[in-house]
């Protein structure tokens, strides 16, 4: 039996490892066991636990708490407690043959490093994003991450590229990197278990959550918005923008801004943004801020909008899944195939080009070409990790 430690520390974790966890469940059950680490990297229930109840996820075994702090402090506590765990199983003769990680968080930056440091093999979900921004921590993260992998799984043919530039390749020959199993690093195109996650789901949503009805919202009648990026939350000048086009959109075509807001954000807005602005967002009856939004909520919602408006990469994915166009609230984006395709437009924080965007979206026909593989990418992941540690 292959033992397996999942680590997630962060909501879009916790919502990937949900397809990973039930494809082992329902194919994989006798070949692997998964022991799933929560590193308590987002740890408001509304963002975290209540997702383990809604996606039917195993409780972890382990929570080791980290909360927030500096990117150094965090990681440096996720790293201790993710290795003592990895330690501890090794002298109870239970030792794990490998951890899965997701994404870009600090958590997962810090499950590499220690996993990597006494080598046990490291598993990447979403390998070979680029954003090409090396302020954004995320990119850090998700480079330093893939460079420590034994085998890289990535979503999307243009991931593949970005791994393929820098020297990866898929069967892993040319690559001289060598491990302690004698192993090299190889790339594999899984396409994304997001997208495995949005047909599963999908129905489920529409069936369980109540949110548009709740809301007395119609279909491709509103607008849902996100902001959570520190770029943007901490940016007075940022989010005054960005709030003024959402306000003038709601103003101009009388459309419902529905924004669940995280709760750094609502704390911000009082802080960044100025009284006036403050007295506009509470007194127009089209801005809807809500609590934040559970993943079925948000499934809906993004299904039913007709337009989002975010910076969350996640949101853009999940926004292209349901054929929902997408204002990108960022300078760039590592899914980069939403853009090609015409389906999102990047904006940054800038009044002028949100407007713009948004009006281009919302006067044309959008495609939504298949770029995120077939609904099939847990189980093509677990198939490849299985085969890794069976050679």
């Amino acid at each position: 039996m292959i033992r397996i430690l999942t680590i997630i520390g962060a909501r879009p974790q916790i919502i990937k490892a949900a397809a990973i966890s039930r494809a082992i469940s329902s194919c994989f059950a006798e070949q692997i066991e998964e022991v799933i680490l929560h590193t308590g990297q987002h740890y408001d229930t509304n963002m975290s636990a209540v997702f383990f109840d809604e996606l039917g996820i195993p409780q972890p075994q382990y929570n080791l708490q980290v909360g927030s702090g500096t990117h150094a402090a965090q990681t440096a506590r996720i790293m201790e407690g993710v290795e003592q765990v990895l330690i501890d199983a090794q002298k109870e003769n239970q030792p794990f043959d490998g951890i899965l990680v997701y994404g870009d968080t600090n958590s997962t930056l810090a499950a590499a490093v220690a996993a990597a440091k006494i080598h046990i093999p490291v598993f990447h979900v979403e390998a070979g994003l680029r954003s090409f921004n090396m302020s954004m921590p995320e990119e850090v993260n998700r480079i330093v991450c893939d460079q420590l992998s034994s085998v890289l799984f990535t979503p999307t043919h243009t991931g593949l590229r970005n791994l393929e530039q820098e020297g990866f390749t898929m069967d892993g020959i040319k690559q001289r990197a060598r491990f302690a199993n004698r192993k090299g690093q190889c790339v594999m195109l899984s396409g994304d278990v997001m997208y495995d996650n949005s047909l599963y789901f999908s129905k489920i949503a529409d069936d369980k959550c109540d949110i548009i009805e709740r809301l007395e919202l119609t279909n491709r009648g509103f607008v849902l918005a996100t902001i959570h990026r520190p770029a943007n939350t901490d940016n007075p000048a940022n989010l005054q923008s960005i709030f003024t086009a959402l306000l003038d959109i709601a103003d101009r075509d009388q459309i419902d801004i529905v924004l669940p807001l995280h709760p750094r954000t609502r704390k911000m807005l009082d802080v960044q943004l100025t009284p006036e602005l403050m007295a506009r967002i509470e007194t127009n009856n089209h801005m809807r801020i809500i609590e934040p939004a559970s993943f079925f909520e948000i499934i809906r919602l993004e299904k039913n909008a007709r337009i989002v408006m975010t910076d969350s990469g996640g949101v853009q994915k999940e926004a292209f899944f349901f054929q929902t166009p997408c204002v990108i609230l960022r300078p760039e984006t590592e899914w980069v195939e939403i853009v090609e395709a015409g389906a999102g437009i990047i904006t940054d924080a800038d009044y002028t080009r949100i407007m713009d965007a948004y009006n281009v979206l919302v006067g044309k026909e959008v495609i939504f070409p298949p770029l995120f593989g077939d609904g099939h990418a847990s189980e093509k992941i677990l198939e490849r990790i299985v085969k890794y540690i069976a050679d």
